[in-house]
């Protein structure tokens, strides 16, 4: 069946991450600035009246802008047996929002609330239909406010998976995705809870490209053209760009937060920091200086986010420590697995014909029996924590629902 078919899969490998280049050790640490702000203030203490949910970001609040590089039938038209980035589930196909259920962390949360969300958008190479649920059912056109898309920036139009000419992926940015939603209403209101996880893949391409460099200046420092000083010199460079980058692109997300969200209206705003991506199978399978550096990429967007953030009247959802919390005691989360993906990259090649070797989880479902199901032999997606190399699963996303939910109630946002 999978031979038959003709998958437009190009962009998936790259939205998982870069290549893994070797790479050469560096020598001291760059200089860089230090925050100094304090963080938000003036937040919101008392509970919300809330009749809109709104998320933006990337994969890790997709809810199937990529479906129809799933379709069955190779054509673009559902049924769809994947499309988001975790173990997608198939009997449960949903023919009004024409997604994968595999329920995603703001599903989880607007649920909880009693309200629906859907995508913004469905579509891939080039072509795309805003608010796919509002042919189906009109009356869910207001619903249609989760904007997360897999492979976006915070501002760079051309992220993962997008050469910005003929690239499958959408990927748009964040800065974006709140002007798309400008545009649709006008403004933010006070019943409108509002929640921003965005940044992971500007860290995946900036390190990306200094692991690129790194590597070039190991084949240089080996053939003999630089010296190991030079090589140093250039590593320390490279370093100190990267990082620089995650500075300018946390504040710019602060700069959309406070200017474009909460001046445009919201009061009930959440920003979630990015998790330390060296803690992902992703990083666990670099070197030990690429998994360091991507650890201190992180580590650095999350304190400009804070920085960036002083004095404007939001909350910080902490992914990052709740992150930490998991990989460091997962039994008590009642995870078993933090390491090894569930999704089975073998036969994920099988299912698309050989298009995807990575065994990117959009292509990974877990329905028991079906021709493409694409979970690892032993894996459980309940219990083992991660999809792919850093996407999880559907108990992962649970998990993270779960998780924000305590904190609007810690918040006073919610009752108890």
């Amino acid at each position: 069946m999978a031979s038959r078919r003709h998958w437009h899969l190009s962009f998936l490998s790259a939205v998982v991450g870069a290549a893994l280049l070797a790479a050469c050790g560096g020598g001291d640490e760059p200089v860089v600035e230090t925050p100094t702000g304090s963080g938000p203030s003036g937040a919101p203490t008392t509970a919300g009246t809330f009749t809109r949910l709104v998320s933006f970001g990337d994969s890790l609040s997709d809810l199937g802008t990529y479906a129809p590089a799933t379709s069955l039938t190779g054509n673009g038209a559902p049924p769809f047996f994947g499309g988001r980035f975790t173990t997608n589930a198939y009997n449960t196909y949903d023919s009004a929002s024409q997604q994968s259920t595999a329920t995603m962390y703001p599903e989880i949360v607007a649920g909880a609330l009693g309200l629906v969300i859907t995508p913004a958008e469905v579509g891939f190479a080039g072509k795309s239909v805003k608010c796919p649920v509002a042919t189906a059912v009109p009356a869910l056109a207001g619903t249609c406010t989760g904007y997360g898309q897999g492979g976006a920036k915070v501002t760079n139009p051309i992220g993962i998976g997008n050469d910005g000419k003929n690239g499958a992926a959408l990927t748009v940015p964040v800065v974006t995705q709140v002007a798309n939603h400008l545009a649709r209403f006008g403004n933010f209101t006070a019943n409108d809870l509002v929640l921003i996880f965005a940044g992971s893949n500007d860290v995946l391409y900036q390190h990306g490209a200094y692991m690129q460099i790194a590597a070039l200046v190991g084949a240089d420092l080996a053939a003999g053209r630089i010296t190991e000083a030079q090589a140093a010199e250039n590593i320390d460079a490279a370093r100190a760009g990267a990082l620089n980058e995650m500075k300018n692109v946390a504040r710019q997300l602060g700069a959309l937060v406070k200017n474009e969200i909460v001046g445009k209206g919201a009061k009930y705003v959440a920003v979630m920091n990015i998790a330390d991506i060296s803690g992902t199978p992703y990083g666990g399978a670099q070197s030990a200086d690429n998994k360091a550096f991507l650890q201190k990429m992180s580590a650095e967007f999350n304190s400009w986010v804070v920085d960036s953030l002083t004095d404007v009247p939001v909350r910080i959802y902490d992914s990052s420590a709740g992150f930490a919390a998991i990989t460091a005691d997962p039994a008590s989360f009642g995870i078993t697995n933090v390491t090894v993906p569930a999704c089975d990259a073998a036969k994920i090649a099988v299912i698309t014909g050989g298009k995807v070797l990575d065994g990117s989880s959009p292509f990974c479902n877990a329905t028991p029996g079906a021709p493409f199901n694409g979970i690892r032999t032993g894996a459980d997606v309940n219990t083992w924590l991660f999809a792919d190399g850093v996407h999880p699963t559907t108990g992962g996303q649970r998990a993270l629902g779960g998780a924000v939910l305590a904190n609007l109630r810690a918040w006073g946002w919610i009752a108890p």
